[in-house]
Formats: C-alpha cells, sequence, structure tokens
C-alpha cells in the first residue's frame, strides 16, 4: 500500500482490479480542509482513462513492476508485436493501448518496457529519434519565403513538417512528444 500524497507521474497502481498507470499528478493544499491529490490514470490494456481524486493519507494498492527490454517486431494493425530480447519471447500489445506510438516506434530497435503480470504497461521511447525520409515533394524554385515548409512521410508513416529543402533519403531528427522537426543528420 502507498499513500496518495506518495504517488507519483509512473506509479502502477492496482484499481478495481485492473493495473493503472499515473500520467499527470497534481498535489493540492487548500487553504481550508485536509490535501488531496488529483490523479490521472491510464490503463496500458484498454487506454482508458481514469480521473481520481484522493486524500493524500488515503491508502492506494500499488503493484510492483518490473523494466526489462523489448524488441518492437511489428504491427498487425490491432497489435504491437514485441519480443523479449533475454528469453525471446513474443508480446503483443492492444493497439489503443498506446495510440501515439504506431509512427514513433521503429521495427528492429529496442524498447525499455515496464511489465506487471507478463503483461506490457508502458513503453519508454527516446525523446528524439532519428528516422529516414521515404517520401517527400520537391521544393519549387523560388518558393523560399523566410521559414517555408512542406509535409514529408518518414519510414514509419509519422507525417513530420520540416523545411523544404529536405530531400528524399535524408535522415531527420524529430521530437517524439510534440512530432516536430529538430534537425537534419548528416551521416
Amino acid at each position: 500500500m502507498i499513500k496518495a500524497g506518495q504517488i507519483d507521474k509512473g506509479t502502477a497502481l492496482l484499481i478495481k482490479g485492473q493495473p493503472f498507470i499515473c500520467v499527470d499528478r497534481e498535489f493540492v493544499n487548500p487553504g481550508k480542509g485536509s490535501a488531496f491529490v488529483r490523479l490521472k490514470l491510464k490503463s496500458p490494456a484498454t487506454g482508458q482513462v481514469l480521473a481520481e481524486t484522493m486524500k493524500s493519507q488515503d491508502n492506494a494498492e500499488d503493484i510492483t513492476v518490473e523494466d526489462m527490454d523489448f524488441q518492437y517486431q511489428y504491427n498487425d494493425g490491432e497489435h504491437f508485436h514485441f519480443m523479449n530480447v533475454e528469453t525471446f519471447e513474443d508480446m503483443a500489445v492492444p493497439m489503443p493501448s498506446f495510440p501515439d506510438y504506431q509512427f514513433i516506434m521503429k521495427e528492429g530497435e529496442t524498447y525499455r518496457c515496464t511489465v506487471y503480470n507478463d503483461e506490457i504497461l508502458d513503453v519508454q521511447v527516446p525523446s528524439k529519434v532519428v528516422y529516414l525520409v521515404a517520401e517527400a515533394e520537391d521544393a519549387i524554385k523560388g518558393d523560399t519565403v523566410t521559414g517555408a515548409t512542406k509535409y514529408v512521410v518518414t519510414e514509419t508513416g509519422l507525417k513530420v513538417r520540416v523545411p523544404i529543402f529536405i530531400k528524399q533519403g535524408e535522415k531527420i531528427r524529430v521530437n517524439t512528444e510534440t512530432k516536430e522537426y529538430l534537425e537534419r543528420v548528416n551521416n
């Protein structure tokens, strides 16, 4: 058991028999009354988001999770498929659990995953990733207004707005949280 006031972002909890990860936490200490915590919890299995308000002295059931390395294999439209790099066991994770990761994760890359009862609760994606530009329109001569941009599609299918000088076959660094172009990468 853990006190609600000690729950932090990333803490795994068991709510109504289901594992949830704390994705946001706000501690409120009103001038009158006792302090409380507003929690935003996400179920990795269903993608369901739950808003909970608890007094800071209330108990919550925390669970022990393990961080392990998994290699991302592919997605079949419904599940992400991972392989445990130590045991070579395959594990399928429903895509609604991580809707933003469909075009972020690269096949064959290894990611640190949080596991509970043989279920992946969280996938830790780097904040900056280098992608190969798979599709890019050519810049039109004379279209060089300051800050001119265009959309390109990366090897994973991610659409990113980039400066017009980026060409197909080049590598770019992208912020995975905002999905914004950061810089061109030279080999």
